[in-house]
């Protein structure tokens, strides 16, 4: 029987749903975009223009619900790389947006470079484990301008074979995504096919629809583009100060805009993905390193589930500033509750001193703390021939299990997590 973990009684997931759509349709989400707010009008919300506040009837959140896709892969230009949503899977997904790194060779914390982010997508192309690719750092020695872009996005996927969720800057680059997506996978039918590419769109917290961002999505219309939904509601801030009532925000965020996205493109697949984070009382900002956001991952996944969406689940990380004593037990802390809830996507690996840090030997570390949580998630297999009462009986009392051939097929066979680290 495989290790489950449940945060949320089937009452309480109920609970956060009615809840939310309470919120939805009486206090509505501020929609930025204007062509957003007129897509949600034509598919029935109510829309105030002066204040841009939209109110979400139940009924259309429901419709929404029932069009988002259950099943659907997400692909890759690596054969035998793609990754089936709701497949019994987990897999993960490098953290982003780091400023900084750890030289490898000096220790040195500095501004990262386009060799960073090289040296750190190439090595998670190599680790199995990891099997989607976001931006881990932002190089301060990279351009902003089209160009500079377009050159990114061809790199991408020159240094990793697998699946990428990432975003570009603006609708006037849709066209430039598009045909490099083509260059690389096929047609427009072809991409909507194996879904090579999956989008981050991120709610602003709280309720808060930007403009920029999601009209850039909206933009590469005709492609099917998965979404991942992340807003960051943090606990005490962006968010009230307890762990439901965050969940509950975070979850009509989603909600929101997976109305959009189902109004906008119907039967576009969606990935339930908040980052339901906790901030640390003593100085405002973001903590880590939190049990909270630990237990609130897993309870976006129980949510996920609990709709039929495929999960991506962040379990926060560590605070500390070097890859040392604090961040191993942070790292293992974090990761166990959100890992055993077993979401699609666990989201994490490489990052130190609140996700602003990236660092290779963190990278590694993370990864076998993810193996540790595989080898929890699989639980006790009791299969026939795992039971071994013949064995039992034959070895007897006094004797030992070394010379067994059972003892020599179970080493191999999973029963142990050997590490290779």
């Amino acid at each position: 029987m495989k290790t489950r973990l449940q945060v949320l009684s089937e009452e309480e997931r109920a609970r956060v749903h009615e809840e939310s759509l309470d919120v939805l349709q009486h206090t509505g989400v501020r929609v930025e975009t204007p062509l957003g707010r007129q897509i949600l009008k034509d598919a029935g919300a109510l829309v105030d223009e002066v204040s841009g506040v939209v109110h979400f009837p139940k009924k259309l959140v429901e419709q929404s619900l029932e069009l988002a896709p259950k099943n659907f892969s997400l692909g890759a230009r690596r054969p035998g790389a793609d990754l089936r949503m709701n497949g019994g899977g987990s897999t993960l997904c490098l953290d982003g947006a780091g400023t900084m790194a750890l030289d490898r060779e000096s220790g040195e914390r500095r501004p990262a470079t386009y060799d960073d982010w090289r040296n750190i997508t190439r090595i998670a192309d190599a680790l199995d484990e990891i099997g989607i690719y976001w931006s881990q750092v932002s190089p301060s020695d990279a351009g902003d301008t089209l160009t500079d872009e377009l050159d990114y996005m061809c790199s991408v996927h020159q240094n990793f074979s697998k699946h990428v969720q990432d975003t570009i800057s603006s609708p006037e680059s849709a066209p430039w995504l598009k045909e490099v997506l083509q260059v690389i996978f096929g047609s427009e039918e072809d991409i909507r096919e194996k879904h090579p590419m999956s989008y981050l769109l991120c709610p602003i917290s709280p309720l808060f629809i930007d403009r920029k961002y999601t009209e850039t999505y909206l933009a590469l219309e005709g492609l099917k583009m998965p979404a991942a939904v992340m807003p960051m509601p943090l606990m005490g801030a962006t968010a009230p100060a307890t762990m439901i009532s965050t969940i509950v925000q975070g979850n009509c965020e989603i909600l929101s805009m997976l109305c959009l996205l189902q109004a906008h493109e119907p039967g576009v697949p969606v990935i339930y993905a908040p980052v339901l984070a906790v901030m640390d009382p003593r100085n405002g900002r973001l903590r880590s390193a939190s049990m909270e956001t630990a237990i609130m991952g897993a309870a976006a996944t129980e949510m996920a589930r609990y709709y039929g969406l495929p999960a991506q689940s962040t379990p926060g990380g560590s605070d500390a500033h070097i890859s040392d004593v604090q961040c191993a037990y942070e790292g293992g802390a974090m990761t166990l509750p959100t890992a055993l809830a077993w979401p699609d996507i666990v989201v994490g690996p490489g990052l130190l001193d609140g996700s602003m840090v990236s660092c290779l030997e963190e990278l590694l570390i993370d990864v076998e703390v993810f193996r540790f949580a595989r080898q929890g998630h699989r639980g006790v297999v009791t299969d026939e021939e795992k039971w071994l009462t013949d064995t039992i009986k034959e070895v007897g009392p006094g004797g030992n299990y070394l010379s067994q051939p059972s003892t020599r097929t179970s080493v191999h066979s999973g029963e142990w997590f050997l590490s290779d680290l």
